[in-house]
């Protein structure tokens, strides 16, 4: 093994708080060959697929890498510039990390460095420690924006990261945030987006909850995923006082042929209306930030289903992107998470910078013997 050296670090320099705030990823452009970049590295992810590789590559090299990046693109080419520039999800991303990073700075006693980083795509999870290792990091909580945890998602992102740590020579201290699927902060954040939509819309005869999906076989092999969403569901349900007639839960993005989690939400959306259920809200609780998957598979494709049902009104309850109960939610995680690590004010400042001092003196002495 080969160590990354760390040539701009320098014995006894101060030291700060890094966190690593990270999502799924996006593609650089909704063009074929940026689509197939991304989609190859994420469907090669074996906790995204757990076939086999002698039998998956075959099919996604064979078939899915020659078919989907062109569908994918103009699906992308939809939604491209629906937040600000370029791709919705790294655009609002970049407006969290920004937000946390003003929060975390104003409150934490030492200094703050927040970095964003992908699981697929860019920004990498390897740029983003290596900012996070510039600005001299040397204890890291790792946020992963998915309140629910699971294998494909949660699991995968932490590969990446420790993955990048088998190559540096000095492994920071570090923190994971695996879930928050019922954090108080993030639970009301949730509540008060639904509750406002409901005071300026009124309120709908059914609010979906909708997930992203995973094959059924995930959940019988001990992915928690399934029971989190259900989990989440129920405590803002609580919050909004709704019954269990008021409200579903649905599992939205399945792909191939196996079974996913169920009920599925287009086929609910398509029977709703013959039910009686003609005004519709519809949430998906699981997405931190919104993308393709909210903005046209909910927002657009999915109103469609429902209203060449029958259905009358429906509306799609935006992520909680970049609100500021989010943000202040996502800001509480991580002064939790950093709980028993020494804060900066504890520390004596003039004996610290003298600390810091020597052991620079005596690395140069070292050196200069060798």
């Amino acid at each position: 093994m080969n160590y990354q050296g760390e040539p701009d670090y320098k014995h006894g320099s101060a030291e700060r708080l890094g966190v690593l705030l990270l999502n799924l990823g996006t593609p650089d452009a909704p063009e074929a060959p940026a689509l197939r970049r991304y989609l190859a590295q994420f469907l090669s992810d074996p906790r995204v697929i757990e076939i086999p590789k002698w039998k998956w590559w075959p099919i996604l090299h064979g078939i899915v890498l020659r078919t989907r990046p062109a569908k994918s693109a103009e699906a992308y080419r939809s939604v491209w510039d629906h937040h600000g520039e370029g791709s919705p999800l790294l655009t609002i991303a970049r407006q969290q990390q920004k937000g946390l990073q003003t929060r975390l700075s104003e409150q934490m006693a030492g200094p703050v460095t927040v970095a964003l980083g992908m699981r697929y795509g860019n920004p990498s999870v390897p740029s983003a420690l290596h900012e996070l290792r510039e600005a001299g990091a040397r204890r890291i909580v790792v946020l992963p924006l998915y309140p629910q945890y699971a294998g494909a998602t949660t699991a995968s992102t932490l590969d990446a990261v420790f993955d990048e740590f088998m190559h540096w020579r000095w492994v920071p201290e570090l923190r994971t945030i695996n879930q928050y699927h019922r954090d108080p902060g993030y639970l009301d954040a949730l509540a008060a987006s639904i509750q406002e939509h409901f005071d300026e819309h009124g309120k709908p005869d059914k609010l979906i909850m909708s997930y992203h999906g995973e094959p059924k076989r995930y959940l019988l092999n001990g992915d928690p995923y399934h029971c989190h969403c259900y989990v989440t569901s129920r405590l803002v349900a609580e919050r909004l006082g709704l019954s269990e007639d008021d409200y579903m839960v649905t599992f939205q993005s399945r792909f191939g042929p196996e079974e996913w989690l169920k009920p599925y939400t287009d086929e609910t959306l398509k029977a709703l209306p013959g039910q009686g259920v003609k005004h519709i809200a519809v949430i998906c609780p699981g997405f931190s930030a919104d993308c393709l998957e909210t903005i046209e598979e909910i927002g657009d494709e999915n109103r469609e289903y429902f209203e060449e049902a029958g259905g009358e009104t429906y509306h799609y309850i935006p992520a909680l992107n970049d609100r500021g109960d989010h943000l202040d939610a996502l800001a509480r995680l991580v002064r939790q998470h950093t709980q028993g690590w020494v804060e900066h004010s504890e520390f004596d400042a003039v004996e610290d910078q003298r600390e810091r001092e020597r052991v620079h003196e005596n690395a140069l002495k070292i050196g200069a013997k060798q």
